[in-house]
């Protein structure tokens, strides 16, 4: 069973939060990617609550940061804080964002069997972004970034990243 955590976002603080990319991987924002835990506003100060996506994420710094820059633009004043609890999981990946990674050249997550079997080398079940043949094969566990895997597609040669399953 997947636990989907609830989020409490005002509906006018979404096209600010909406404008707010994940440094990482810059044509997902931080909705896309399914961060944002909440994001409230109080007496004229915005409070967000924003989940890393793993443990030491080098990123969340930066999102925190720009997040309190795009809120200062708009005329608001921004606390960020970070949540741990519950942890965040590629299920909250939205469905636009997945088609966004894809898009940019990065393999969305697959469910958390397809996931280990395709790292363990037991499955060819990585669809290659550049041409959408499964004929794929893992080259390292890590990618450009820890959350991600390096595959090559056999059939158009292409190396792409692969953005790993976390439950």
């Amino acid at each position: 069973m997947t636990l989907v955590a609830q989020t409490n976002i005002e509906d006018h603080l979404r096209p600010i939060l909406d404008k707010v990319s994940d440094p990482e991987i810059p044509v997902l924002t931080v909705l896309d990617l399914g961060v944002i835990r909440e994001a409230i506003e109080k007496k004229g100060t915005v409070y967000i609550k924003l989940t890393p996506t793993y443990s030491g994420c080098p990123a969340m710094d930066v999102i925190g940061d720009d997040l309190k820059a795009a809120f200062a633009e708009a005329g608001m004043n921004a606390k960020v804080e970070l949540v741990l609890a519950p942890a965040w999981t590629t299920d909250w990946i939205s469905e636009q964002g997945k088609r966004k990674m894809e898009a940019y050249g990065i393999a969305a997550p697959l469910e958390e069997t397809a996931d280990k079997e395709a790292l363990l080398g037991d499955a060819k079940v990585v669809k290659c972004t550049n041409c959408g043949s499964t004929n794929t094969h893992l080259v390292s566990q890590f990618g450009s970034t820890a959350c991600k895997a390096l595959f090559k597609c056999d059939e158009c040669l292409e190396p792409f990243d692969y953005f790993k399953c976390l439950k």
